[in-house]
């Protein structure tokens, strides 16, 4: 969810060089079931707009609604929503509603912690009662152990007394796609929606640019020999997209010095035992756990067809792998879904 904190924080800090102001909302606690857990947040923006969402839209407007008096007073509330009697929800959210202040340090400190891949906590602190007005709010830790609140008007010395909601948000999940055609460019477009930093190499004989493949950190030429990976130990996937048996097998030679949560690559199924096998000449000491690590041909079995379909069925199945999950359609399922 760093993705969807990060996209708050850039709208905000676009809303207050327009004398915008902005709330921060945050589900913070949770009795029953709702569609999404805790730790969801939405940006409100006093110009009517917002971005970001707390559930599958049946509480977003009433949110809205009962924000207005944090703009004109600049107190942080806490409000309950109760859907065990509304469609779509079974649970009492308990919702923290506080002014968001965007200082250049708080900006600093967080953009340095993406583009380092580190680690955030955050600590919001309530209480459980509704439409209760107060010191309510949240606190962002860094791994220098560094502090900034999420508004200037909240003291964290007086919150003794009261709840917190923490939270570790870890860096943002890494794609990294090996090849430059147009299936890799159809992976890259998707799983940009899902706020993934993406990483693309292409074949350095037949470079491409950050403008061939759209939502993409970066786009570089290489060659298995030339090619540098770093912090891929974890929070990352790879996926070999080269269409070449030689290819593959060189990059996987050198990943094999590596511990991917996922390698993924295209191809047909028959060629996965040859593929193995000379890996093993090359690799002799090659640990089965990193074989374990390798999905080929990539992608869940949906049917998919369709370029733009295949990047779903690999994205699905990196879900899976990377939350442990065993896919299954959800109407077999007896219990909460978050479970």
């Amino acid at each position: 969810m760093l993705h969807e904190l990060k996209n708050i924080f850039k709208q905000a800090i676009i809303n207050q060089e327009n004398n915008i102001k902005n709330v921060l909302v945050t589900v913070v606690d949770l009795n029953g079931s709702s569609y999404r857990k805790p730790g969801v947040r939405m940006l409100i923006s006093s110009n009517n707009t917002s971005v970001g969402a707390v559930s599958g839209g049946c509480v977003e407007k009433e949110i809205i609604r009962r924000a207005q008096s944090v703009f004109n007073d600049n107190i942080a509330k806490i409000i309950t929503y109760d859907g065990r009697y509304r469609l779509g929800c079974e649970g009492v959210l308990y919702i923290l509603i506080e002014p968001l202040d965007i200082t250049k340090h708080f900006r600093t400190l967080f953009l340095n912690a993406i583009e380092n891949r580190e680690s955030i906590k955050i600590d919001s602190y309530f209480i459980t009662e509704d439409e209760a007005k107060g010191n309510y709010g949240s606190v962002i830790t860094y791994n220098n152990q560094q502090q900034v609140a999420f508004s200037n008007s909240f003291d964290i010395k007086q919150t003794k007394d009261k709840k917190v909601f923490s939270q570790e948000l870890k860096p943002l999940f890494k794609l990294i796609i090996i090849g430059g055609e147009h299936d890799a460019v159809k992976l890259c477009e998707i799983a940009a929606n899902l706020g993934w930093q993406i990483e693309v190499y292409t074949s350095i004989k037949d470079s491409k640019s950050q403008l061939d493949f759209p939502g993409a950190f970066s786009v570089k030429g290489t060659t298995p020999e030339t090619i540098t990976f770093s912090s891929i130990e974890e929070n990352t996937a790879i996926v070999l997209m080269n269409h070449s048996f030689v290819q593959d097998l060189k990059y996987l030679v050198k990943l094999s010095k590596y511990k991917p949560q996922y390698i993924g690559i295209i191809g047909a199924p028959k060629r996965r035992e040859k593929l193995f096998n000379q890996l093993f000449e090359y690799v002799p000491d090659l640990e089965e756990e990193f074989l374990d690590t390798i999905f080929t041909p990539a992608g869940l079995h949906i049917g998919a067809t369709t370029p733009e379909e295949i990047a779903i069925s690999i994205i699905a199945e990196i879900l899976a792998v990377v939350r442990k999950k065993e896919p299954f359609s959800l109407k077999k399922l007896s219990k909460n879904i978050n479970n």
